[in-house]
């Protein structure tokens, strides 16, 4: 069965775990989705991850990442681009995720970046994602 859009995908099965308060979730493993766990570690929103060589195209394993009192540090991920709608942006009209406090992922000619990477070189981009 092939998906639509795999990026939602990945959002969705990571908002469902932290909801249930999942300790992992497994992803099916493309280039853009490791970009996207690189970054989401980067930031602090999940503790890490691993590629795993399971099946045809392996599994990205993502462990989420809890506050002391079991509240999960993810708030919201929310798909900006989507296969039916792409959203593009000059360097200077990308978003700022709650007022700085979250994190948009954008896909730029110098690969996938943070919003504030992404205006630190001066590089627009799709808006694949925002993450607070």
């Amino acid at each position: 069965m092939s998906m639509t859009d795999p990026i939602s995908d990945m959002l969705t099965r990571i908002r469902n775990a932290t909801t249930v308060r999942h300790d992992r979730t497994d992803v099916p493993a493309s280039k853009m989705k490791l970009e996207i766990a690189k970054i989401l570690k980067q930031e602090g929103f999940i503790r890490t991850f691993k590629l795993l060589e399971e099946g045809p195209q392996g599994l990205i394993r993502i462990y989420l990442k809890y506050a002391e009192d079991g509240e999960p540090v993810i708030h919201g991920l929310r798909r900006v681009s989507t296969p039916g709608r792409r959203v593009y942006r000059a360097a200077d009209d990308l978003p700022k995720v709650q007022n700085g406090l979250g994190v948009a992922v954008v896909s730029t000619n110098r690969g996938v970046l943070t919003d504030e990477q992404a205006r630190g070189l001066r590089v627009g981009g799709e808006v694949l994602c925002e993450v607070w």
